[in-house]
């Protein structure tokens, strides 16, 4: 029997399988079927700055940019009185939640500013979340605006949800930043316990016939891993923080390669969302096969066992493979006789 525990932001789970936040963790019966099918932890939906502080300017302002920017939030609107859950209703579901499962439920804050609002990271805890999910998302529009400030407002934010809270913070992270090896570094030292990479924008899209901006909700596919792949095994042994995986996560081959890169745990929404909850139950059974048949003990045994610290061959994970792939195309002979 293989051992498929891990650590995360300091807690023991069953296996690296975490639920990431999506409208089947909008709901107690929707947390309930994830535990059931196996999920070591689940992220809930994030609650919204804009949710808490009600201040039009910033409400109109934030909205227009974001509008259905993630896949957690499929039925959000600028209305803001079409939330699903309110705030009070969003502590009152983790209160329910910590005492109907026996698996760790994580908070998530969205926010891109620092302010009143973050007292709820200290009200998410009382209520009995076992750790936060800091999910920041801004999009710096103004050409004034030097990355340096953009950088600088992140960690504002998650210097201000730490001194609210005592329970472990992690972030979730765009990959978007100049030097994200640099970027990861200074959110550990403002004191995130962990990282997830990456945070998965969605883009708006125009609408010919109405001519108007409208949202497009896709969720991810399956290679939309390898960008978080290849960071996390690039910062794993030189970043000290735990590392989390989302994005493009749909098999068992997935998570099993995101524990090689170095991450703890590997999170799940898009194929949770196409397939059911139960998917996650076949693919812990599909993990564990494929380590006994592979003579792997533990999950622990192979964390960071690909990452570019231990690969034979380092330059994989920088240019020399970009070159390689470039060079690895071939033509489909088929294709020239059509």
């Amino acid at each position: 029997m293989v051992n498929l525990r891990t650590q995360y932001l300091g807690l023991n789970l069953k296996n690296p399988v975490v639920a990431s936040a999506s409208p089947l963790s909008e709901t107690l019966d929707g947390m309930r079927r994830l535990e059931e099918a196996g999920a070591a932890a689940i992220v809930m939906s994030s609650l919204f700055e804009e949710q808490l502080t009600h201040e039009s300017r910033a409400l109109s302002h934030f909205l227009s940019l974001g509008s259905e920017s993630y896949g957690e939030s499929l039925n959000y609107f600028p209305d803001i009185s079409q939330f699903q859950v309110g705030p009070e209703k969003h502590l009152e579901l983790i209160q329910k939640a910590r005492e109907a499962l026996d698996i760790p439920v994580i908070a998530s804050l969205n926010g891109v500013s620092t302010g009143c609002w973050t007292d709820w990271a200290r009200l998410a805890e009382e209520a009995g979340a076992s750790a936060l999910e800091l999910n920041e998302y801004y999009i710096p529009t103004d050409p004034l605006v030097t990355g340096a400030e953009v950088e600088e407002r992140y960690l504002q934010v998650l210097r201000e949800v730490k001194r609210h809270v005592n329970i472990p913070v992690a972030v979730k992270l765009s990959p978007y930043f100049s030097s994200t090896a640099h970027m990861s570094g200074r959110l550990v030292e403002a004191g995130a316990d962990a990282l997830v990479l990456f945070n998965r924008f969605y883009q708006p899209d125009f609408d010919l016939e109405l001519l108007d901006v409208v949202p497009r909700l896709v969720l991810s596919r399956p290679e939309e891993l390898r960008l978080p792949l290849r960071w996390v095994a690039i910062l794993y042994g030189r970043i000290k923080t735990d590392f989390a995986i989302t994005s493009g996560v749909h098999t068992f081959s997935d998570v099993l390669k995101s524990m090689m890169a170095g991450a703890k745990v590997a999170m799940m929404a898009s194929e949770l969302l196409r397939s059911g909850a139960g998917r996650i139950k076949e693919i812990l059974k599909d993990m564990s096969s494929w380590m006994e048949q592979h003579e792997y003990e533990s999950v622990k045994l192979m964390q960071g066992s690909m990452s570019q610290l231990n690969v034979a061959d380092p330059a994989a994970f920088e240019r020399a493979n970009y070159m390689r792939t470039l060079q690895s195309w071939r033509p489909d002979p088929m294709a020239a006789l059509q």
